[in-house]
């Protein structure tokens, strides 16, 4: 009865698998609790554990549901919320497989999905399979008066990977993964000038990636080597339109759009070689090194058919055929060098070399039925080498003190050249920059008494041409943190404060963060234990901007200030070990620069200096908190019920329409055979 009874369970699984309703980690449900044995029961020459959540999902929203699709989704309805089946053989030596494991989380209709499958023989093979779905939501931001763009996709993602004779020294590895992304969405479009009205566009997301891969891994004297060999292809169509004529975002001018078709089309394929080698010899030296180089090539067309009105109500017909190739070859490896000496002193080098370029051809053709035409033809390349090398020395002076320090230099370099041609007219521009970093580290490691450890750790670096203005070139970063472990007790506290300074001919940038945090942990008794913690992230950076409005502006300043707080508490009770209550907390809110109204001039900022419609971005206050309870009562030795309920409360200070409140919970029941 009882081999009856785990074959049914196993179909079951397989048959949901086969369905293809996979979801990810919900936020309350699966329910961590376990019903059955822990060791599970014997079925012939196989041990099985099992278990299975099946519920009922339920939910209200109160604001915006566009923004809470984005952030939670979870709807309405029957779910199996989780399981997990595992199978092996006794000894190790059964007839057709040695291992089986399969698990599901979120099946039937949440918004992420997610199974699992290992299958194995420990001296054929060896299966591994995973399946994902990602329902997402972006409602964008808003735009003018159009309202916002919108993307509502769902992505499907899977791999296999086969391995062939994994318990020997040689082995042969095969795989392949599919990724997908397909859904509507809105966006939007200029035209017939730049002084144009925006339209609404409709378009049909739908992105394809798959990859074949075959390789072997092979172990000799201690040393581990694999080579792995693979095809990557992606597809991509975005064509955009309209259904009805538009008159745009402003409806009181002569603008109008009658008819808009853009079928666009992006492929390519990308070959590549993977190879790793590994050595550990006698404990006192290790080897590891890494190679890979693929090289994409990717095709790309996009055909636009507009007619319409321009703002002073002249008839337009534009046609514009954009097409052309690329390709992008990449390489990229590194060998890491480790020795350990019985004297406690640990010396590694790693040294890395990474590049890529991107070349291609491309044409630009437009008609305009007033007789105005353009034919723009270019050819582009771009290409960064960069060469890394880094050392570091750790002294373990004794039980108690360590101390550590190292050095980094890079270099890198950007060339890059455009040929372009305009009517008659051909040119030709290159340009070449190399960019030098030294850094230096410095550390130590204190534990004065056991349950006491404290670690305090410097950086800093000076690059001489940072590619751009926010690029580090002049930092330094200084980190601590202090760890008190007793018993049952554990309070740690971490602090880490970086800052850059970077000036180029146009712009002066600075940047600062600090990070503040402390979290602790305590189990009263086996019944009851409690985690909290609270962090403040602090960043501010000021830096120069360039823009062009109604001729060039040079003088304004980006401020932008972020002060985010993160609150948690979590409880966990068990009750005479019939029912266990969960009760948490978390809160994240970031109070900004302290402005109250998005119009208003941060603080820090020369006063009528930065435009009116950069203000609003100089700052994004908001508060987010979320309280959750989950209450398990055991019924049986294979039998709990659970009920859960989370709240959700996202609140922007500034774009009050984006805030919504959200009652989400769950019933369900754990079981197993």
């Amino acid at each position: 009865m009882r081999t009856g009874r785990h074959a049914a369970a196993l179909l079951l699984i397989l048959g949901i698998g086969r369905s293809g309703a996979l979801r990810g980690q919900p936020t309350v449900a699966p329910s961590p609790e376990t019903v059955g044995r822990v060791r599970g029961e014997n079925a012939g020459n196989y041990n099985v554990v099992h278990s299975f959540e099946t519920g009922y999902r339920f939910h209200t929203v109160d604001g915006n549901r566009d923004r809470y699709r984005s952030d939670v989704n979870f709807g309405n309805g029957l779910r199996l919320l989780g399981s997990n089946l595992t199978v092996n053989s006794k000894e190790g030596h059964g007839r057709w497989f040695d291992e089986l494991v399969l698990q599901t989380q979120g099946i039937g209709n949440d918004p992420y999905q997610f199974a699992s499958a290992r299958l194995q023989h420990n001296k054929l093979y060896r299966y591994d399979f995973t399946f994902r779905i990602n329902d997402y939501v972006n409602p964008g931001l808003t735009t003018g008066t159009l309202g916002g763009h919108f993307l509502n996709t769902r992505r499907q993602m899977q791999d296999h990977d086969v391995t062939l004779l994994p318990s020997a020294p040689f082995r042969l590895l095969a795989g392949y993964s599919r990724n997908s992304q397909a859904g509507p969405g809105l966006t939007s479009i200029q035209l017939f000038d730049s002084r144009g009205d925006e339209y609404p566009l409709f378009t049909e997301v739908d992105r394809r990636q798959s990859e074949l891969r075959l390789g072997a891994e092979a172990r000799v004297s201690g040393y581990r080597f694999v080579v792995l060999r693979g095809w990557q292809r992606y597809r991509e169509q975005m064509p955009r339109r309209i259904d009805a004529p538009q008159t745009g975002a402003i409806s009181d001018d002569l603008n109008t759009l009658a008819s808009f078709r853009s079928p666009e089309s992006y492929n390519g394929d990308t070959p590549y070689w993977r190879m790793h080698l590994l050595g550990d010899k006698k404990a006192w030296y290790s080897v590891s090194g890494r190679f890979s180089y693929a090289g994409g090539r990717r095709h790309f067309l996009l055909e636009e058919l507009s007619a319409g009105a321009e703002r002073r109500g002249l008839a337009r017909d534009r046609q514009i055929l954009v097409n052309g190739s690329g390709r992008r070859p990449v390489s990229s490896g590194s060998l890491t060098v480790s020795l350990f000496s019985p004297r406690r002193v640990t010396f590694a080098n790693h040294t890395a070399f990474h590049q890529i370029a991107m070349d291609g051809d491309s044409s630009y053709r437009e008609f305009n039925n007033a007789t105005l035409g353009v034919e723009l033809l270019r050819f582009q390349y771009l290409g960064i080498r960069t060469i890394v090398n880094s050392s570091d020395l750790t002294f373990r002076a004794n039980r108690w003190l360590a101390v550590y320090g190292g050095h980094q230099y890079s270099n890198r370099r950007i060339r890059s050249r455009e040929g372009e041609t305009i009517d008659t007219f051909t040119g030709v521009t290159e340009a070449t920059q190399t960019n030098h970093l030294h850094a230096g580290l410095v550390g130590l490691r204190i534990q004065p008494v056991r349950p006491l450890s404290i670690s305090v750790d410097s950086e800093a670096g000076r690059s001489d041409k940072p590619f751009t203005p926010i690029a580090d070139r002049k930092y330094h970063v200084l980190g601590g943190r202090v760890q008190y472990r007793k018993g049952p007790a554990t309070v740690t506290a971490y602090s880490k404060a970086a800052y850059n300074t970077n000036s180029s001919s146009l712009f002066v940038h600075s940047g600062r963060s600090r990070v503040q945090a402390v979290d602790a942990s305590w189990a009263a008794r086996s019944s009851l234990s409690f985690d909290a913690g609270y962090t403040k992230q602090h960043w501010d950076t000021l830096t120069g901007l360039a823009y062009f409005a109604g001729g060039e502006v040079t003088g304004d300043q980006s401020v932008y200030t972020s002060n985010i707080h993160t609150a948690y508490l979590s409880v966990r009770a068990s009750i005479r070990k019939t029912a266990d209550l969960t009760f948490g907390f978390h809160r994240v809110q970031d109070t900004g620069d302290g402005r109250g109204s998005p119009a208003a001039v941060p603080s820090g900022a020369r006063p009528g200096s930065m435009a009116a419609a950069f203000r609003a971005a100089q700052t994004f206050p908001l508060r987010y908190q979320s309280p959750l309870a989950r209450l398990s009562v055991k019924v049986h030795d294979k039998v709990r019920w659970n009920l859960g309920y989370q709240f959700y409360h996202y609140k922007e200070e500034f774009f009050t329409s984006r805030n919504y409140r959200a009652n989400t919970g769950f019933t369900s029941v754990v079981w197993s055979f």
